[in-house]
């Protein structure tokens, strides 16, 4: 498995107990979708090395949930995949429909403005924490559109083209001199 068909899910924060159980911190939409996860990969020295689990239990308050591995089974075991980084397979996503995508889904489209027209390519999105942005590039300009449900107007997934609706004077920015 490599790194560019598997999804982040979240870390191995910490310990949880004495008998292997730890913590794993879920940067995800909606926990509740992972409560039954069979396996998940690991990122261990920069290679994904796949770990079957034998109980998740989701905290109520939070997007944490308390991990016990099937070959984790003490203290020091636990020690050695904390901070390991948590991966699912891209064929595990949920589908996605309307103007809803994942971020990975959409890099490669044509950016639309209704009012400007072809802005460029979505290069990637830039996933600042709570402030998520588009970077587009058209031949040697780069624009910056966050990533807002109110800017996106529609995503063609067949053709391929994600329009937007930028507020007035953004683009503006990048084009004047």
């Amino acid at each position: 498995m490599n790194i560019e068909d598997v999804f982040y899910i979240g870390v191995i924060s910490k310990k949880f107990g004495y008998k292997g159980k730890v913590i794993g911190v879920f940067d995800v939409d909606n926990i509740e979708n992972y409560k039954n996860l069979e396996s998940v990969f690991l990122l261990i020295d920069e290679k994904l090395i796949p770990f079957f689990i034998k109980s998740i239990s989701l905290r109520s308050s939070s997007n944490n949930a308390i991990i016990r591995f099937q070959e984790i089974d003490n203290e020091q075991k636990a020690e050695s995949i904390i901070n390991c980084e948590m991966y699912m397979p891209l064929k595990m996503l949920p589908p996605l429909s309307g103007n809803q995508f994942y971020f990975h889904e959409v890099e490669g489209f044509q950016v639309y403005d209704i009012k400007h027209g072809n802005i460029g390519i979505l290069k990637r999105i830039l996933d600042y924490p709570g402030n998520p942005v588009m970077q587009v590039e058209k031949e040697s300009k780069e624009f910056l559109i966050p990533v807002k449900d109110e800017f996106i107007s529609e995503v063609n997934r067949k053709s391929k083209i994600l329009s937007v609706i930028t507020p007035d004077g953004l683009l503006d920015i990048y084009t004047t001199k």
